[in-house]
């Protein structure tokens, strides 16, 4: 699972680390840099399932544009970005990282330097022992290739190959004869990457009928076609569970939540609903008659039901249409579903009530601050438990309150003053 992830001169960022855990919540005000965040994280999946860098950042006919395109996606005036990633393997005691730099000329986005780093822990180690696996060698390139060593296991650089610029080398590791320890690390660091879901449901996006399908798309709006193609005893439970957890959410009794093929050949699927109140009977309704609220806390609990073990699920402004009262409820299903899945979930909000109930559950070492600096407008990223001025704060009022004031930031900037 990705443990970390390091951004140098992306977008708004100088330099900060995000701290990934089972559920993180990233708060802060407008334009602060949250989406930024997020959409390094995408990046990274797109690269990772062998997008060439360019389009994986100005998009083509079939891939939208990250938000800002080429222009924004190096923080002003660099020309090169580097995301660094900290993940997890199979033994305990090892991590890898992974170091990407790209450079932007013009129309071209390609590798610049690259790294694969396995680290190994030990009971009386300080810090990690390193092991560079590949790495690459700017400098001596006088070619359209770049020049990256694979280690070999003895001293010295390694073995040779010059790879293709416009693609991540991590992406070409395969098609090598290189060592299986780099093969098994390329394909590790690959599989994580690849099991980001930077998911984004639209509700009017979910309302028609959909075509069977075996993986959600990222607007949610195949989310009938996708639990209608589950086979027959995993449907059966994912619909439960759905149900299970759609009592909570609306004032009407929800009796079932399910999807079934529809149409002539039973190709395509709709999404339904049995509700109603009490004394009464009750009635189906099909997705077409769902609220905006319902739907959208549908697909993420669809998502989490569906997503591989060992995804990373990142949802923007996760309780968007979700009435206040209920984001307890939000909360809850998050962590539960996410730890019975082996999911890791990173999400964005504004919401008070969510960061009240976050609280309520002991998450606060899980929330990370994002805010701009007065003086240079780097954006920032800071964990909610390093506030230095964070106990006097909560005795001032709630996290809701705090976040809503604008308390927060308010003591980031004090705090940042020599």
């Amino acid at each position: 699972m990705i443990k970390e992830l390091e951004l140098i001169n992306w977008k708004s960022f100088e330099k900060a680390t995000l701290h990934v855990d089972p559920l993180t919540v990233l708060i802060g005000n407008n334009a602060s840099g949250k989406s930024n965040c997020l959409d390094a994280l995408l990046f990274l999946n797109r690269v990772s399932q062998g997008i060439a860098i360019f389009p994986a950042i100005a998009g083509d006919v079939n891939l939208p544009a990250l938000r800002g395109g080429v222009e924004w996606v190096c923080r002003k005036p660099e020309k090169k970005f580097q995301l660094s990633v900290t993940l997890g393997s199979d033994n305990e005691r090892e991590d890898y990282r992974y170091d990407l730099t790209i450079l932007l000329n013009g129309t071209k986005a390609e590798v610049y330097a690259e790294e694969l780093t396995l680290l190994t822990y030990g009971p009386r180690r300080e810090h990690p022992r390193e092991k560079m696996l590949f790495q690459t060698k700017q400098e001596e390139s006088s070619s359209p290739g770049i020049p990256t060593y694979f280690s070999t296991g003895t001293q010295g650089r390694g073995k040779r190959h010059d790879l293709n610029r416009a693609n991540i080398i991590l992406s070409q590791v395969e098609t090598l004869n290189v060592k299986k320890e780099i093969q098994e690390g390329a394909r590790r660091v690959l599989s994580h990457l690849q099991k980001i879901f930077v998911f984004d449901p639209i509700p009017s996006h979910m309302r028609n009928y959909t075509p069977l399908s075996e993986k959600l798309l990222a607007d949610g709006s195949n989310i009938a076609g996708v639990l209608a193609g589950l086979e027959t005893e995993r449907k059966k439970i994912v619909e439960e569970t759905l149900t299970r957890y759609l009592k909570d959410l609306p004032e009407r009794d929800i009796q079932r939540i399910w999807t079934e093929p529809v149409g002539k050949f039973k190709t395509d699927a709709m999404l339904y609903c049995e509700e109603g109140w009490e004394n009464q009977p009750t009635h189906e309704v099909d997705a077409r008659g769902m609220s905006d609220g319902t739907l959208r806390y549908l697909a993420i609990v669809t998502a989490l039901l569906t997503r591989e073990p060992g995804s990373l699920l990142v949802i923007e402004e996760v309780d968007n249409g979700l009435h206040p009262s209920r984001a307890h409820f939000l909360v809850d299903m998050l962590k539960t579903l996410g730890k019975e899945r082996n999911i890791d979930v990173l999400v964005t909000t504004h919401n008070p009530a969510l960061l009240d109930a976050a609280a309520v559950v002991g998450m606060v070492p899980f929330i990370t601050v994002v805010h701009r600096e007065d003086a240079t407008g780097f954006s920032k990223l800071t964990l909610l438990e390093d506030i230095d001025a964070l106990p006097k704060l909560i005795a001032s009022g709630t996290l809701g309150r705090l976040s809503e004031w604008g308390w927060l930031e308010e003591a980031l900037k004090r705090e940042a003053k020599p």
